[in-house]
């Protein structure tokens, strides 16, 4: 065991070493000729797993993409220099007043966002703008009709220097499926045919299924996958080149010899239908591990696979180890986070997705951080501290 696990009955291990890894491999994908930038998705805390773990993981990153300026705050208080690209836009007019951060990117949803925008008489470091269109997914954004005159009301700022420049944003809906961008596609790029600007339109699953549309835009905004996951149905980030940089591990605190037909669990929810043996695993629903997990899903008690039972409660997971070797109490249980359990696969038995796993753990989970090698590239260190790089970012 860890030594820094010791007298922890369940514990998170986060390995930006792994980050660092995953980003050179997206990088790989787009191609050693490529001029395609990395916006590095660090939404929900780096999808629950640290943004201070993760950004030394981070260093080789074009720029960091955040949910709300709020979280821009946080990646400069964290020592982030480079640029900032904030998804979410602007809550209120009053944060249009607060406008400070250097190399600070916009995407703009509505026409409010750029009336306060406009209510700003000036900014001593402008922001960049990117228009995002409402596209296939139509959860938020400009629409067909509305988008040339957002992109007209920007550029009169930009004259007036309020803005420092104007890209096109787009996010696929169905960009995990084979035929998932080419009609979404087609139709913004006829959209924006005639309006300047750099583009930037492909997540995860738009960079691994549909890796010459990465490449041919400005910016690529990987975010799960930078994570070690794999954001497509069908295959696991291990099986792309992808290693997970978080694991949730616990251990075995009890087992029993149960007979058949015996009942185990509030209101005897577990049959057992032969003589089984149940170890209890210390974790649940209190750390945030769902509560409605099916029969089945798997879990690696001692390297070797063993299926739960379900009926999770809040701090017990009742796991079959009938047929496993010989297994004590005080075992090593790992939740996730393996080449050989990677989370994505146990989020598919349990009907969801990586992304709602890892971003879960209750504040009860400890994390331990793996150790990871400064950067050498003295261009990566500026990023992440010290003074922003010398060539431009935009």
């Amino acid at each position: 065991m860890d030594g820094n696990a010791i007298g922890l009955r369940v514990h998170a291990r986060v390995d930006a070493a792994a980050i660092a890894h995953n980003l050179a491999a997206l990088r790989a994908r787009l191609g050693p000729a490529s001029a395609t930038r990395i916006w590095a998705t660090v939404k929900a805390d780096a999808y629950g797993h640290g943004l201070h773990r993760v950004l030394p993981g981070l260093a080789g990153a074009d720029g960091l993409a955040v949910s709300q300026l709020a979280d821009a705050r946080a990646c400069r208080a964290a020592g982030w220099n480079g640029p900032l690209l904030v998804l979410g836009g602007l809550l209120d007019a009053e944060e249009a007043q607060r406008l400070a951060l250097p190399d600070l990117h916009l995407a703009l949803s509505h026409d409010r966002h750029i009336d306060w925008l406009a209510g700003v008489p000036s900014c001593a470091a402008p922001p960049w703008i990117w228009l995002r269109y409402a596209g296939d997914i139509g959860y938020t954004g400009f629409d067909d009709a509305g988008y040339a005159e957002a992109y007209r009301r920007c550029a009169v700022l930009a004259r007036q220097g309020r803005i420092a420049g104007i890209g096109h944003l787009n996010h696929y809906g169905r960009a995990e499926q084979p035929d998932g961008i080419a009609q979404a596609d087609a139709r913004f790029q006829a959209l924006i045919r005639d309006l300047p600007g750099p583009r930037s339109f492909c997540n995860s699953a738009a960079l691994l299924r549909h890796p010459d549309a990465a490449r041919s835009t400005d910016w690529v905004r990987p975010g799960i996958a930078l994570y070690g996951a794999s954001p497509l149905p069908d295959i696991d980030g291990p099986a792309l080149g992808l290693i997970p940089a978080m694991s949730l591990h616990t251990r075995i605190i009890g087992i029993r010899d149960v007979a058949r037909g015996e009942r185990l669990g509030y209101n005897g929810n577990i049959v057992a239908a032969a003589p089984m043996r149940v170890g209890m695993v210390a974790s649940g629903y209190g750390d945030g591990y769902p509560r409605r997990v099916p029969a089945g899903t798997p879990v690696l008690v001692d390297g070797h696979t063993a299926a739960m039972l379900g009926a999770v409660t809040m701090d017990l997971i009742p796991v079959d180890l009938t047929g496993l070797p010989p297994v004590a109490i005080g075992a090593p249980v790992v939740l996730w986070g393996t080449p050989e359990l990677p989370v994505e696969k146990v989020a598919r038995h349990m009907g969801t997705i990586a992304a709602e796993l890892l971003t879960s753990l209750t504040p009860r989970v400890p994390v331990i951080p793996v150790p990871m090698a400064e950067p050498d590239d003295l261009e990566q260190k500026s990023k992440i501290s010290g003074s922003p790089p010398d060539r431009p970012r935009r």
